[in-house]
């Protein structure tokens, strides 16, 4: 549980916010030094997410997309704006928004809505996304955040939409990182957080290719 790991809620948010306004607005900067990663992240994304929007009858739109700590908008840029017609970005840095207008480029203009916010005081629009992905920034909420969170994230699901997770997990516990001021759950207490909100895990899947010295990094998609 982050209540054992955190001490003072107010300073593990405001930790993070400034450790992030001091990181280089690149792709570098956003995998904290691993951007050699990213082609490999981006691809694995993308055949988990396809088999969400195969044709079938429960098959999730292609309308609106969310993607949260977006940072730069790596993500929006290579994984959601060639899959969906319009992309709304959330992220607590300013810099970095102010920075995914110029790396995204012309499809940028499809990107509705730059939102500058904290998850944790960020609510979705109800009943406007067929995916709302949330990638290595979990660990910057508490627990109750989360979980809160997350509620809020269904609501803001349409039919047949789904939210996707996908990050860090530890072998066993709650770690704390002090640096960035952010914690890695184990698998199980993912779980247990997903399921307090109230979603329904379709598919789990361990990222693989990634170098072995970084944390294991999973996918879930709910809804």
């Amino acid at each position: 549980m982050t209540s054992e790991v955190v001490e003072n809620e107010f300073e593990f948010y405001s930790k993070a916010e400034k450790y992030w306004k001091d990181v280089p607005a690149t792709v570098d900067g956003m995998l904290g030094g691993y951007g050699h990663i990213s082609s490999i992240d981006i691809n694995s994304s993308r055949k988990f997410l396809q088999r969400f929007l195969r044709d079938g009858p429960n098959r999730t739109g292609t309308t609106r997309a969310l993607d949260c700590g977006a940072g730069i908008g790596r993500i929006t840029k290579r994984l959601l704006l060639p899959l969906f017609k319009t992309v709304d970005m959330v992220d607590v840095t300013e810099d970095f928004l102010t920075k995914a207008k110029s790396y995204l480029g012309e499809e940028g203009r499809r990107v509705r809505n730059y939102y500058c916010c904290g998850l944790q005081d960020f609510s979705p629009e109800p009943n406007s996304y067929d995916v709302i992905w949330i990638q290595w920034v979990i660990g910057h909420l508490t627990d109750n955040h989360l979980s809160d969170f997350l509620k809020r994230c269904r609501a803001g699901l349409r039919p047949n939409g789904i939210v996707v997770i996908k990050d860090n997990m530890a072998q066993e516990g709650v770690i704390m990182d002090d640096v960035d001021s952010s914690v890695c759950r184990d698998l199980d207490v993912v779980h247990k957080i997903i399921r307090r909100a109230g979603l329904h895990l379709l598919a789990e899947e361990r990222q693989e290719n990634f170098p072995d010295e970084i944390y294991h990094v999973y996918t879930f998609a709910m809804r």
